[in-house]
C-alpha cells in the first residue's frame, strides 16, 4: 500500500509542477487568438471620416468599400491634383474609440494612380494611432507606409511621430532603428520622422499584399513589424492612448483585414522580442 501511495504522490506533484507550463503555453498562445474585426468590411460603423478640404460627401468616395476592403481613391481618375499644392484628397478614417494596449493587425497593397504631392512622398499612406488630436494630419503616431520607387527603398514601419516622443533605438553612426540585441543604442527621446530597419520583406508595385502588425501597449513600448519581422521600437511614449487611423495620401492603396486584440495589462516586451 505504501507504493501505490508513493506512486500517486508523485503523480500529483508530477502534475503540481507542470501547471506553470500549461499556463505559461496557454499564455502565448492567447497572442494570437481573440482578434476582433476593426473594420467589418461592409460600412463604417465606429469610424468617422476626415479630409483636409472637409468634404464629408467627397470622404465617403475616397474610402470606398469594395469586396470587405477599403479601396482608397478608387472612384478617382488617375494624377488627381497631381502636384497643384491643394491635396485636397489627404486624410483618414478614423476610429471613435480610443485604444492603449493591444495588437493591430493589417494588409495593404498599392494600386496603379498617384495622386496629390507624389513628386514629394511617392506612395505614401500610412496607420497612425494614439491619435489625440484628429485633424489633417493629426496629432499622434504613424506607422508609415511608403514605397520610394526612386530610390527603390520601402519606408514602411517607419515612425512619424507628430505631436508625440519616446525613446528609440539604432547604431552608434546610424539613422536607421536596430533592437538593442543587435547592438541598438537608446538615443533618447524622439521625435517626427524615424527609419525602421532597413532590408526588410516587401511587397511593392507588384500587386501583392504585405502584413503589418503594431503592438503597442499604452505608454510603455510600440513594436513595428512587416511581413512577420520587427521593423522599428519605442519604448517610454510621451502618449498613452488614442484613435487608430489609414491614411489617403498620395497614391492607390487598398486596406483589408483590420483586426485588433486589447488587453487589459501590459504584456512583457520579452513577449515579443526573441533574446
Amino acid at each position: 500500500m505504501k507504493s501505490k501511495s508513493l506512486t500517486v504522490l508523485m503523480i500529483i506533484v508530477a502534475m503540481v509542477l507542470s501547471l506553470p507550463s500549461i499556463a505559461n503555453a496557454q499564455k502565448k498562445v492567447s497572442l494570437n487568438k481573440g482578434f476582433e474585426k476593426l473594420f467589418n468590411g461592409e460600412n463604417f460603423d465606429g469610424w468617422h471620416l476626415k479630409l483636409k478640404n472637409g468634404d464629408e460627401a467627397m470622404a465617403q468616395k475616397v474610402y470606398a468599400i469594395e469586396d470587405g476592403m477599403v479601396h482608397v481613391f478608387k472612384n478617382f481618375p488617375d494624377s488627381i491634383n497631381l502636384n497643384t499644392g491643394e491635396n485636397a484628397t489627404h486624410g483618414l478614417f478614423y476610429t471613435n474609440k480610443a485604444y492603449s494596449k493591444y495588437i493591430l493587425r493589417f494588409e495593404y497593397k498599392w494600386g496603379e494612380k498617384i495622386a496629390n504631392n507624389f513628386d514629394q512622398w511617392q506612395y505614401d499612406a500610412g496607420c497612425y494611432y494614439h491619435v489625440y488630436d484628429d485633424k489633417i494630419w493629426p496629432k499622434g503616431i504613424e506607422y508609415q507606409i511608403r514605397y520610394n520607387h526612386i530610390s527603390k527603398r520601402n519606408h514602411t514601419g517607419d515612425f512619424w511621430a507628430a505631436g508625440t516622443s519616446f525613446n528609440w533605438f539604432a547604431a552608434a553612426d546610424s539613422i536607421t532603428f536596430l533592437l538593442p540585441k543587435d547592438g541598438g543604442i537608446d538615443m533618447g527621446k524622439r521625435k517626427n520622422e524615424l527609419y525602421g530597419y532597413a532590408k526588410p520583406k516587401y511587397n511593392a508595385l507588384n500587386n501583392k499584399w504585405n502584413k503589418c502588425e503594431i503592438i503597442v501597449m499604452g505608454d510603455k513600448y510600440t513594436i513595428h513589424k512587416l511581413n512577420g519581422v520587427i521593423v522599428n521600437m519605442g519604448i517610454n511614449l510621451s502618449h498613452s492612448e488614442g484613435m487608430i487611423g489609414f491614411q489617403s495620401e498620395t497614391a492607390e492603396i487598398y486596406y483589408r483585414n483590420i483586426k485588433i486584440k486589447e488587453f487589459d495589462e501590459i504584456v512583457p516586451i520579452e513577449r515579443f522580442i526573441k533574446k
